[in-house]
């Protein structure tokens, strides 16, 4: 069996959701399990419905009627004159979506993000799966809440790897008795007491991982926009080498410092059962594209580099000159955790400790306040963090160019600089 996790660009338009039906074609007399994004841009235009509806803003019908406009379109152009089953079942995803947007509010900000946001993996199963059983194919869906289950932290929920493995043996063995294809979505997930948690934004891969995990899948394949891994983004820089074959480690180590073609946490449960991974092109599928797997052998032969734009960098010092110990980190890092804010870059001095975070939502404001009163706190915002796996001197003086460097690291493998956006 192997499992196929398809992105938001690789169902992006009614062409794209038919080239799914000839990618799945092409593995024969085998069990396939497909992992769903939501389609094209939904999610960000989920997050302006949610910014409406939370804030009470005036253009909560304009950005939810621009997302059900764009779904209707698609199942349309794929159905043709056939559009009243495929209308009815979407119709249904809305009308829930608008009685949850009619709710009066509650909760924090990221118990309505996952409440609303999870509606764009909803919407896409139901089109690709009615339209795949439209083909011919012999497919079952269902809701994949039913299947991971995790705690209650919302946006970066942390699964509970017992439960969601027996879930997943358990249903898809029953299903694989009358199926070929299994279809669910990716990105979401259930609390145990039936919350939509989600599992961090692009978390569709770690569902993919999670489901290869627990059926000892032949291979796990994220279908992408690109040829494969590439050591650089395509869309930034024109010069990128196509990347073959990569470790799992050296592939958690460009996630981990920001590559945005894998999700951080895909790797370890494949890993640890030695599943490889594969990231093909939905454009052109009989590409070997990159083979991820045990062999180390080439993860030093290529410069890596990742930009992590929309940085603020934070300054931190006691009040009263006192040094930075354990005591005053805890505090710093339960502040941290307690907004949600993961430390990019960290570096500590005496009297002193600088951090390196994504601006998000409002958070950064919150954790200085929170912090303010016990700390002398400064912080430079609109700053960009560059990241260079296996760097070398030419490198690293083509990428900075004439910008000020704000806060360097380096080890044997790896350098990382906090930088002036261009």
């Amino acid at each position: 069996m192997k499992v196929y996790k398809f992105g938001g660009a690789s169902v992006k338009n009614a062409v794209a959701v038919q080239n799914i039906a000839k990618i799945i074609s092409i593995p024969k007399n085998r069990k396939l399990i497909i992992i769903l994004s939501a389609m094209g841009k939904t999610t960000n235009d989920l997050e302006i419905v949610l910014d409406n509806y939370f804030y009470q803003k005036v253009g909560l019908s304009d950005a939810f009627n621009k997302v059900k406009d764009f779904h209707l379109d698609i199942a349309k152009m794929l159905f043709q004159g056939e559009v009243k089953e495929i209308e009815a079942s979407l119709n249904l995803i809305f009308n829930n979506l608008e009685k949850d947007l009619e709710d009066k509010i509650t909760g924090d900000y990221d118990f309505y993000y996952d409440k609303i946001v999870c509606y764009g993996e909803l919407l896409s199963s139901k089109i690709v799966h009615l339209y795949l059983k439209k083909m011919g194919f012999n497919i079952f869906s269902d809701d994949v809440r039913k299947f991971i289950i995790t705690n209650d932290l919302h946006r970066e929920a942390k699964v509970n790897w017992n439960l969601s493995e027996k879930n997943i043996k358990a249903k898809t063995n029953d299903i694989f008795n009358n199926y070929d294809i299994f279809l669910t979505q990716g990105f979401i997930a259930s609390s145990t007491i039936g919350a939509t948690t989600t599992l961090g934004r692009e978390g569709s891969d770690f569902t993919g991982a999670i489901f290869a995990f627990a059926t000892n899948a032949e291979s796990l394949t994220i279908w992408k926009d690109v040829q494969g891994l590439q050591n650089a983004d395509p869309k930034y820089f024109a010069d990128t080498k196509k990347i073959d074959v990569l470790s799992y480690g050296e592939t958690v180590e460009l996630a981990y410092y920001g590559a945005t073609i894998i999700h951080p946490k895909t790797i370890k449960p494949l890993q640890n059962k030695g599943i490889p991974l594969f990231v093909k092109s939905f454009l052109d599928p009989e590409n070997d594209g990159t083979r991820i797997h045990t062999d180390m052998s080439f993860d030093d032969k290529f410069s890596s580099y990742i930009f992590k734009r929309n940085q603020v960098l934070i300054s931190i010092s006691p009040r009263d000159y006192s040094f930075m110990e354990e005591e005053n980190f805890a505090i710093i890092f339960s502040a941290l955790a307690g907004f949600h804010l993961k430390v990019n870059m960290m570096q500590n001095s005496a009297i002193s400790f600088s951090i390196c975070v994504d601006k998000t939502n409002g958070r950064v404001e919150k954790f200085i306040e929170s912090i303010n009163n016990h700390y002398k706190v400064r912080y430079n915002g609109n700053l960009e963090l560059l990241t260079i796996r296996h760097y070398s001197s030419e490198i690293i003086d083509k990428l900075v160019g004439k910008r000020e460097i704000l806060l360097e690291q380096r080890s044997r493998s790896t350098i990382q600089m906090v930088l002036n956006e261009l």
